[in-house]
């Protein structure tokens, strides 16, 4: 793999697990009130559970930030959001749609669909090939730019995708 497909995918992913975590912290309550509806933990360790997650994402974040770091923070970052999909899964299963994703703070609180199990999906496929081993060349200024460039683009698709996937159930409202 490229260096800078690499870095942007290592990059990308501080940028989730650091702003999900900031979310997740900045509304802790809300967020333990989360983990309580999906039902898959005793209520009693929901709020040791979410300093857990918050925790963990933050690790995550810093990990894909350091190269030495990167690939197991990616290999981390792919088996969370697959357990995320999963759990989203049980849930959708049990026809609990209702329930707050928990993944994007307290501003949008999309409820549980498939579509978010297949973004997690998508994004752990995503992460698990930044883990695969890196060519090795000097990087350019040049580079430099285009990783700026495609972890800003990154971003913002993912923050457009994740409106859409929020909006989706008033988007086919509308459309009835």
């Amino acid at each position: 793999m490229d260096p800078v497909i690499h870095i942007v995918i290592g990059c990308a992913f501080a940028v989730l697990w650091l702003t999900g975590a900031a979310h997740k912290a900045t509304s802790f309550a809300r967020f333990c009130v989360t983990l309580r509806e999906y039902r898959l933990l005793p209520p009693g360790l929901a709020r040791a559970f979410a300093m857990a997650i918050i925790g963990v994402e933050i690790a995550l974040g810093i990990g894909a930030l350091v190269p030495v770091a990167r690939p197991m923070a990616l290999i981390g970052s792919s088996a969370l959001l697959v357990l995320y999909a999963v759990a989203i899964g049980v849930n959708l299963s049990r026809g609990r749609r209702h329930i707050d994703c928990g993944c994007m703070g307290a501003a949008h609180r999309p409820s549980l669909s498939g579509w978010l199990v297949w973004r997690n999906l998508a994004l752990a496929a995503i992460a698990l090939s930044g883990s695969l081993p890196v060519g090795s060349r000097e990087l350019l200024w040049a580079d430099v730019i285009s990783i700026v460039a495609a972890v800003g683009v990154s971003t913002a698709m993912y923050a457009a995708l994740n409106r859409l996937i929020a909006n989706a159930p008033e988007l086919a409202r509308l459309r009835s």
